[in-house]
């Protein structure tokens, strides 16, 4: 056994260590407590059986999931110093439709959405942002959309308990506006976060979704978002008011 202090004692210093001591067990484990993993991001518990496990299943499994071997057909629409973003169109070969379908499924387990059924599913454009390590880092898919509404911005007076004890992290407005582009899912990889790979996803959306036109803030809407989410599209549109479609009411 091996004996942790958590309180320091106000007499000797020799009794110091066994002043309301905390027995663990030290079984020669590397770490205690929470760790993350440095390639899959996983956070778990290194001393847990069960954690461990866990962290195997995931680790491999998401390893395999962002792969990219690539293709010689591949539609690279925005190249960077540190990686590239390809465009997926339905009707591409099986192979990419594959890549997509592996990644989405890491992202809603990720970010804990149920399968949605794309409105236009002929119609929908997945953009992977692709590292210079070859995986797939971030993902944006998008679809068409006539409307959407405006996020309200929060109440700052006492009302603002029931804003909090709301489960969506957000309200909007019942007055529906015009939009052109939804985004569905919008995902950076865990270990590659603030290096701004999602706005450069949401620029190159911007540029590509429609021939000849880049979208305008006011021209796109966000699926539903997440905390994060919200705090995204916040910082990118450059206002706590934005566009949002596709929720449960």
């Amino acid at each position: 056994l091996k004996q942790v202090n958590i309180q320091k004692s106000t007499n000797t210093r020799d009794l110091n260590k066994y002043t309301k001591d905390q027995l663990i067990i030290d079984a020669g484990q590397k770490h205690f407590g929470a760790t993350m993993c440095k390639s899959c991001g996983m956070i778990y518990t290194a001393s847990s059986p069960e954690d461990e496990l866990q962290h195997m299943q995931h680790h491999h499994r998401f390893l395999e999931g962002i792969k990219y071997a690539g293709w010689k057909k591949e539609r690279v629409v925005a190249e960077f110093w540190d990686g590239k973003i390809v465009l997926v169109l339905p009707h591409d070969p099986s192979y990419a439709i594959r890549k997509v379908e592996d990644v989405q499924e890491l992202v809603d387990n990720e970010l804990g959405f149920q399968q949605v059924v794309p409105r236009y599913p002929n119609k929908t454009k997945t953009f992977l942002f692709i590292s210079d390590e070859k995986k797939v880092v971030g993902c944006l898919i998008a679809e068409p959309i006539k409307q959407a509404f405006r996020v309200l911005s929060e109440p700052t007076g006492p009302e603002s308990l029931s804003s909090r004890e709301c489960h969506r992290a957000w309200q909007c407005s019942n007055v529906p506006e015009p939009a052109v582009c939804g985004i569905s899912r919008i995902w950076v990889f865990r270990l590659k976060r603030r290096k701004r790979i999602a706005r450069r996803l949401v620029d190159t959306l911007r540029n590509c979704f429609m021939f000849g036109s880049f979208l305008s803030t006011n021209e796109i809407a966000f699926s539903d978002p997440t905390l994060d989410g919200k705090l995204f599209a916040t910082k990118y549109c450059n206002t706590p008011n934005f566009l949002v479609y596709n929720f449960n009411s």
